[in-house]
């Protein structure tokens, strides 16, 4: 695997489709579980734009926190409140049903330490595919990955940056954007026209079930 990937690599049926799923936003709500931990140390997360770090407000000051502080917070979270964070309506339904004709990776963007709490979230939640814990963009774990196979592959993910970059790395792999929280779909940024974006499982699975049962290439 390539060098942001903190993980024993993972090997693949080359003959089965592909499917590489991201965790935040996608398959779980943490804006919302992060929002819950930080109202408990006493900061708000103001949810009036797109990002964590810029708006993060302590309540008895209202003082925007500095990227330490904010960061601090973040790193505090993934070692445990994480596990609390709900996962989003549908997803682990619909995964179940595409891991019947396709092999489903967990590609998340998370500190080294969050391996277990997260590996634990995803198997109570009816989740626990392969996973890899990523660094960085994903477009260089996302070309390593689908080229383990020579079926059709499909990359989810809720960040623009990293659709992006597996579009530059891997520009064979269909790409979806999900952003599970509608309070902040509006904010997130979005590429319709580089990258499908569909906001419900449903709705996505299907779409994902018709690439991925598309002819080889």
């Amino acid at each position: 695997m390539p060098p942001g990937v903190n993980s024993p690599p993972i090997r693949l049926d080359p003959r089965r489709p592909l499917l590489i799923v991201d965790v935040d936003e996608v398959l779980g709500l943490f804006v919302r579980g992060f929002e819950d931990y930080v109202a408990s140390q006493g900061v708000d997360l103001r949810l009036d734009g797109w990002g964590l770090f810029g708006n993060l407000y302590g309540r008895d000051d209202g003082r925007l926190l500095d990227r330490a502080d904010a960061v601090s917070l973040y790193n505090a979270y993934f070692h445990g409140p994480v596990e609390d964070m709900e996962p989003t309506p549908h997803a682990a339904d619909r995964l179940a049903q595409l891991s019947g004709a396709a092999s489903i990776v967990i590609l998340t963007n998370a500190p080294d330490h969050c391996r277990a709490p997260r590996a634990r979230w995803l198997a109570r939640h009816g989740m626990d595919y392969p996973m890899l814990i990523n660094e960085g963009p994903k477009g260089a774990a996302v070309a390593a990955l689908a080229a383990q196979v020579t079926a059709p592959a499909a990359f989810v993910d809720d960040l623009i940056g990293n659709l992006d970059s597996a579009a530059a790395e891997a520009p064979s792999v269909a790409r979806f954007q999900l952003v599970a929280d509608p309070r902040i779909r509006a904010f997130a940024p979005a590429a319709p026209d580089r990258h499908r974006r569909i906001d419900d499982w449903p709705s996505l699975a299907a779409e994902i079930a018709a690439v991925l049962t598309a002819p080889p290439r």
